[in-house]
């Protein structure tokens, strides 16, 4: 039973992460010098997130856990120049209205995510559940807000599935130091693939209401997808928010897919908070993690061509300080699951 890392996988995989988070700090060294900034300027934002099926539903199973790291910066004006001419995020800017004008940030991430079938002890191939599979990537982004009105999101994600995705050395090194069942099957894991996704979001909001007793409710459609060799779909949805100040922020990020959130918020004196729920309804036309490998043979299952999200969660900000909890309901994946997927989302941000 292997139940810790060996010295060279070990030795590997510090290696590579090191490398990854240098490349992460350059680029991110590199979007803070950004020329001309607004006067108004609000800094950048890092947020970090994490996701696991422990949360709420104490599973350890098929989207078993996801760590993503994004840095947004300021807005920047070449940047928001360059924004104003793409179709979808042409400005609807309120001529006498400045602080509607559109902004754009740039946004770099670091990610990884794993993926396991129910029975995480047999060493076999599960013929009949989703492949073990891990996605380890680098996003860099594309952020416009207009005014409160309006969020979008362009966003490139390139890496790697399979064993230099390091799924199953992260895995096992959590499993084995804090006790837990180690999963025997990573040897069926899908191959190595490079990966690219480029993403799309669009929010709008809905004017809020005031319900007194210092409480607005507001309303934020949207609708984006995806396309490339690791996932391709279209998605549509929208969410509810009940709470103070709700014109700080689109909604708490959150780990692909899954609905839309932004990293960007306005930092406030004092406490504030709001509540949320939301739906979201996806046509997946492609899932690499369970339609298998997209240049080799590898393990797969059937997918559901639709999918759907229920989220709920809280919002606390604090002065610059943002921290979510986020629980997430999702329907079958793929055929012959027995149930939808149950699990949560923490993030905290932190606005410099």
């Amino acid at each position: 039973m292997k139940t810790c890392l060996a010295p060279v996988t070990q030795k590997t995989f510090i290696l590579s992460w090191g490398r990854l988070l240098a490349a992460f700090v350059i680029l991110i060294g590199a979007g803070f010098w950004r020329g001309p900034a607004y006067a108004d300027d609000p800094g950048y934002v890092i947020s970090i997130q994490f996701e696991n099926d422990f949360f709420g539903g104490g599973t350890d199973r098929h989207f078993s856990h996801g760590t993503r790291i994004e840095c947004l910066t300021g807005p920047i004006q070449w940047i928001t120049h360059a924004a104003d001419k793409l179709p979808w995020f042409r400005s609807e800017r309120a001529r006498s209205s400045p602080k509607d004008e559109l902004k754009a940030r740039a946004s770099f991430s670091l990610g990884q995510n794993m993926y396991t079938p129910e029975d995480t002890t047999a060493t076999d191939l599960i013929t009949e559940d989703r492949p073990y599979a891990g996605w380890l990537y680098m996003g860099f982004g594309l952020v416009a807000n207009q005014g409160t009105e309006r969020y979008d999101k362009l966003e490139l994600e390139i890496g790697v599935v399979g064993p230099y995705s390091f799924a199953e050395d992260v895995q096992t090194f959590w499993h084995s130091l804090l006790g837990l069942q180690v999963p025997q099957g990573w040897d069926n894991q899908l191959k190595t693939e490079p990966g690219a996704v480029l993403y799309y979001e669009q929010t709008r909001r809905f004017e809020k209401q005031n319900i007194g007793w210092g409480l607005d409710v507001d309303v934020l459609p949207h609708f984006g997808g995806a396309l490339g060799n690791v996932f391709t779909y279209g998605a549509a949805g929208i969410t509810f928010r009940l709470g103070s100040e709700l014109e700080d922020d689109f909604g708490p990020p959150r780990i692909r897919p899954s609905l839309p959130g932004s990293a960007y918020f306005r930092p406030e004196k004092g406490f504030n908070w709001y509540v949320f729920a939301g739906i979201e309804g996806r046509a997946v036309l492609y899932n690499i993690f369970l339609d298998g490998n997209t240049f080799t043979d590898s393990h797969s299952v059937d997918k559901k061509p639709f999918v759907g999200d229920l989220q709920a969660g809280l919002v606390f900000r604090w002065n610059r300080f943002r921290i979510t909890y986020t629980q997430i309901f999702r329907t079958k994946e793929f055929d012959g699951q027995d149930d939808g997927d149950i699990f949560g989302s923490l993030s905290l941000s932190y606005h410099f």
